[in-house]
């Protein structure tokens, strides 16, 4: 398969132009006459660790289960029909906040960005 190419490790960019993260994996599905199909694509370091598999695969998923507040961490899944186009980059029919979010950047957000003063006032 040529999936490998075509996807992993390709940015994601939403359908305003601004990053949400990159391919670290894909999710699969049959269909009822048992043809696979890309059911996601999935991002954060979860599914790179999963990915990666190994000693640097566990910690990396060990990481970010310390970051969520409920365990175990989750990747971030993207459903393959919110793709637009896949080019130089996968690019998505919708917008950031559109989009399912991040178990850990959810925490990182409200145990860390939140308390920062001013953070409310940042660009993004």
């Amino acid at each position: 398969m040529q999936l490998g190419r075509q996807l992993l490790d390709r940015q994601i960019v939403d359908r305003d132009g601004r990053l949400v993260g990159k391919v670290d994996d894909v999710e699969f599905g049959i269909d009822t006459d048992g043809v696979p199909y890309v059911r996601a694509v999935l991002s954060g370091q979860v599914a790179l660790g999963q990915r990666m598999g190994g000693r640097i695969g566990r910690f990396l998923v060990a990481v970010a289960d310390w970051f969520v507040d409920s365990s175990p961490a989750a990747p971030m899944r993207i459903p393959y029909p919110l793709v637009e186009r896949v080019d130089s980059a996968v690019r998505l029919r919708v917008r950031l906040d559109e989009l399912p979010g991040s178990p850990v950047e959810d925490w990182l957000r409200r145990h860390l960005i939140d308390r920062i003063p001013g953070s409310d006032r940042a660009g993004g």
